[in-house]
């Protein structure tokens, strides 16, 4: 290599590192807008992590090829390789490419948002959805750990979404002995759900008989609760029943056995 072929590479490689740098504050210009724009028209929160990162990886893609262009590779053969090399990257990359449609389809059907609780089958894990990225989605479980799981696991399998809905059913079982008076058990039990303010009081409040167990009589307690009281309201409602019935004097069962022994020798 000459010193000017040497000197022209140098010019080139300074020209393309400036290409680059200007070419990445650009990007992140153009990201910045569409993203307030989204924003100002209220779109949700994964639409709007999912068109990032979309025209993030686009426009990076773009950039790779106008930097090639200044080193003298032709846009048109460049295109041309790779299309002919299409049917290689695409079984390749197939894994992307399903996770990608995977993430179109989420946004496009909605079956979850970014905030919702979900837990899906494929792996059984569960979560509050954070972030809707190209290629894949973040959970937070309830112990703060994040889980990655791949957009088409998530588009081709089934999922529960436990917060989809503002309201949602508690139902807690509470065994009682077949000594204990039933009829004074579910007074005390159903007072509970009338006290409780968070219990909704337009939804269905239930104490019945759910089961006549070898050891107790099984009481089911059933009411609702907004999404944000479940929890709290299940803890409470749960500790209230122990703590009634044993202010009543109403035994809570637990399982034994009870052993005869025959007074009869040989």
């Amino acid at each position: 290599m000459t010193l000017a072929q040497l000197s022209l590479f140098l010019v080139k490689l300074l020209a393309g590192t400036g290409v680059f740098l200007v070419g990445v504050h650009l990007i992140k210009l153009v990201r910045r807008i569409v993203k307030k724009s989204m924003m100002r028209a209220n779109a949700e929160l994964g639409a709007i992590q999912f068109t990032d990162s979309f025209i993030k990886a686009a426009l990076y893609v773009l950039l790779v090829m106008m930097l090639a262009s200044s080193f003298g590779l032709d846009a048109a053969s460049v295109v041309a390789v790779l299309g002919s090399a299409g049917v290689a990257i695409g079984l390749a990359v197939q894994g992307s490419l399903s996770n990608l449609a995977g993430g179109v389809l989420i946004l496009v059907l909605k079956p979850f948002k970014v905030g919702d609780y979900i837990k899906e089958s494929f792996t059984g894990h569960e979560g509050t959805v954070s972030q809707i990225q190209i290629f894949y989605t973040e959970l937070v479980t309830p112990d703060n750990q994040t889980v990655i799981l791949p957009n088409g696991n998530l588009a081709n399998n089934s999922l529960v979404n436990i917060t989809m809905q503002e309201v949602r059913r508690m139902d807690v079982t509470v065994g009682i002995s077949y000594h204990a008076d039933l009829k004074r058990a579910k007074a005390v039990l159903m007072g509970i759900l009338e006290e409780d303010e968070a219990v909704l009081k337009d939804r269905d409040m239930l104490v019945f008989v759910s089961e006549l167990g070898s050891s107790s009589v099984v009481l089911g307690v059933r009411c609702w609760f907004r999404q944000e009281d479940f929890w709290q309201g299940k803890w409470r409602v749960t500790e209230e029943c122990k703590l009634r019935l044993d202010e009543c004097g109403i035994e809570i069962a637990y399982d034994q056995l009870d052993v005869h022994v025959d007074g009869k020798l040989g």
